[in-house]
C-alpha cells in the first residue's frame, strides 16, 4: 500500500492510495476526476428513496467542486478499465456532533455507481475512511445517513447516536470508535 499526501492550510493529511485484489483500486480524487465523481453521486442519488423532485432539486448540493479539494479529504474507486465507480468524502467533524469528549471525522458520504452496487465497493470506500481516522489519530468515524443507507452503515459496525438537540443534531448519525487506540502504532 502506498500513501498520498494532502496538504490544506498547513495541515498534511494522508490517505491510502490502495490496489485491492478485486481489480478496484482507491486513490485520492483530483480536479480532473470531478466530473466522473459527479456522475457516480448522481447515480447514486437518483436511486435514493425520494419523490423526484426532491432528488433534482438536491443534486447540486451533493456536487463537489475544486473548492471542495481544499476542505475535505476525496478518494474514489476505479475499476481495471480505470472507470470511477465510488467515491467517498471526509473532514474533521464538529465536535458538537461527535460523542463527547471524542475528536472524530465526518464522512460525507460514499456513493457507489448503482451498476456496481453490492460487489463491496463502498466497503472497500468505507475502509479508505476508517484508514485515514487511523492514521490521523481521530477517535472514531462519524456519518450523517441517508435514511435507506443505514443498514449499510449499521452492517459496518456504526451504531446510531442519540438525538440531543434535535434543532441542531442530524437525527441519523451513526458513530463507530477507531480500531487503533494504540496511537503509538502504525495501523
Amino acid at each position: 500500500m502506498a500513501a498520498s499526501r494532502l496538504a490544506r492550510g498547513g495541515q498534511t493529511n494522508t490517505v491510502m492510495i490502495e490496489k485491492l485484489s478485486s481489480g478496484i483500486r482507491i486513490r485520492t480524487v483530483v480536479e480532473a476526476d470531478l466530473d466522473s465523481v459527479n456522475r457516480v453521486i448522481e447515480a447514486a442519488l437518483m436511486t435514493w428513496a425520494l419523490p423526484q423532485r426532491v432528488k433534482r432539486l438536491s443534486l447540486p448540493v451533493y456536487r463537489y467542486s475544486c473548492e471542495d479539494l481544499a476542505h475535505l479529504d476525496m478518494v474514489l474507486a476505479e475499476n481495471q478499465q480505470w472507470q470511477v465507480v465510488g467515491v467517498a468524502a471526509w473532514e474533521e467533524a464538529d465536535t458538537k456532533d461527535a460523542p463527547a469528549g471524542y475528536r472524530s471525522l465526518l464522512l460525507h458520504g460514499i456513493y457507489v455507481d448503482p451498476l456496481h452496487h453490492r460487489q463491496g465497493i463502498g466497503r472497500q470506500l468505507f475502509g479508505a475512511a476508517e484508514s485515514a481516522v487511523c492514521q490521523l489519530q481521530y477517535d472514531g468515524l462519524l456519518v450523517r445517513a441517508q435514511q435507506d443507507a443505514i443498514g449499510f452503515f449499521e452492517s459496518l459496525g456504526m451504531r446510531s447516536l442519540p438525538v440531543e438537540e434535535p434543532l441542531r443534531q442530524y437525527a441519523n448519525r451513526l458513530w463507530k470508535a477507531s480500531a487503533c487506540y494504540d496511537f503509538d502504532n502504525d495501523c
